[in-house]
């Protein structure tokens, strides 16, 4: 079994994403890693390059000047995917904001050579911790996933789907993957109030994934942007630890206040109570579900 991993980046420098972090969360895990350097006009490739590791590949792309719908960022997923030769089983995809943890390696590598020869089964299912602001709040609430496939199979039927947040079969059908106890640490929210209202303002990224409109104020409000944050009592990749001693800025964040409207509210006490998210928007398919306890993947991550 071969496992290669791969991921998209433009301009990591510009809106200081953890792409190295990402990069190297995923090297234990993989015999190669593909990474697909948009056309950046910082020192993106420089940084990337800096990561000691023969197992990176690069490629080059040029990404689109303007964002109708985000489903470019699919396509330039695709584009590296199709870059994965035969020999590989599995194909690990991290984006430049995501990091793997170290304690979960050998759940990971475990499910990858369980399911190695069965066809039934598409990828792996990850669960999601979304950090806001800074690394001790998580985000939660009905607009953010809290699962979604990170590996899938290579045998090029299963593709990065509109905004790459998750795939699809060439068929158009939802892949199945079977749930893992690991997570993906999702550190796009976490940089300085200065810098997010740059991200959120790029025409490339406001209207398909901020929807809001450009933010008009000096920096962007972390404490008013928000449905429900919890406090994180745990701990973070190695990986993540040089970085977060860079910190440099606070947010004033209240988890006691959520920004719910009445129906989200009713929706959200349900989901506590029995942590099943009702309507929720996923996917994939679950394998061999109704055949398994509801264990970790039904319940609340914080």
């Amino acid at each position: 079994m071969k496992v290669c991993g791969f991921t998209i980046v433009k301009n990591a420098i510009k809106f200081d994403y953890p792409v190295v972090e990402a990069i190297k969360s995923a090297l234990p895990l993989v015999d190669k890693f593909i990474v697909a350097l948009g056309d950046s006009d910082d020192n993106t490739e420089e940084l990337i390059r800096s990561i000691n590791s023969d197992k990176i590949e690069y490629q080059h792309s040029i990404w689109p000047t303007n964002n109708k719908n985000g489903n470019f960022l699919g396509d330039e997923t695709n584009k590296a995917l199709d870059q994965i030769s035969d020999e590989y089983t599995w194909c690990l995809y991290l984006q430049s904001d995501e990091v793997l943890h170290e304690e979960d390696y050998p759940v990971i590598k475990a499910a990858m050579e369980k399911y190695e020869d069965n066809l039934e089964v598409d990828g792996f299912l990850f669960n999601w911790k979304h950090f806001w602001g800074n690394y001790n709040y998580l985000a939660y609430g009905r607009k953010w996933y809290r699962r979604d496939m990170r590996i899938i199979r290579n045998n090029k039927k299963v593709r990065s789907w509109h905004d790459a947040q998750g795939f699809r079969k060439s068929d158009g059908e939802k892949p199945t993957g079977v749930p893992l106890d690991a997570f993906i640490y999702h550190y796009g929210w976490v940089r300085s109030p200065n810098l997010m209202k740059k991200k959120v303002n790029n025409s490339l990224w406001n209207k398909r994934f901020w929807g809001k409109g450009e933010v008009q104020e000096d920096e962007f409000d972390f404490g008013r942007d928000y449905d429900c944050v919890v406090p994180y009592k745990g701990h973070h990749p190695k990986v993540m630890r040089e970085r977060m001693k860079h910190i440099n800025w606070d947010v004033s964040i209240n988890p006691r206040i959520k920004n719910y409207k009445l129906k989200e509210r009713v929706l959200m006490w349900f989901e506590r109570l029995t942590g099943h998210r009702l309507f929720e928007n996923q996917h994939f398919h679950v394998f061999g579900k109704g055949k398994r306890s509801s264990n970790f993947w039904d319940e609340p991550i914080f």
